[in-house]
């Protein structure tokens, strides 16, 4: 006896639907376009996993840049002093300084021009 697969048919389907609620029109309620624009919406979420670490560094990098030239410092001249310094902060931690705490922001900078100085 032949079974017919509407059950795991119908869960499948059920599945990739309920994963396409929210789509907008055709893309939400048909199977064979939903699909189509489940699969591509998964490539995107994937892609931009990666993609929003990239941004988020860039920004703290630009927040960094722009309170580090405000005290007349570039930004690559800022982090090679505190790597001469010994400081390990990553980009995020200085950016939350430079937002939060400008009085620790600016012992950050004189500790860079410190490490420079000592290297000089």
């Amino acid at each position: 006896m032949r079974v017919r697969p509407g059950a795991a048919t119908r869960r499948r389907r059920k599945r990739m639907l309920r994963a396409a609620s929210g789509f907008w029109g055709t893309r939400s309620k048909l199977f064979r376009v939903a699909k189509q624009h489940v699969m591509r919406a998964q490539r995107y979420a994937f892609r931009d996993r990666r993609r929003r670490k990239r941004e988020f560094r860039a920004l703290w990098i630009t927040r960094v840049t722009a309170a580090c030239e405000a005290r007349g410092m570039s930004y690559s001249h800022f982090m090679g002093g505190l790597r001469k310094a010994n400081i390990a902060l990553n980009r995020k931690m200085l950016s939350e300084v430079a937002i939060a705490d400008p009085v620790a922001f600016d012992q950050l900078v004189a500790l860079a021009r410190q490490g420079l100085a000592a290297a000089a």
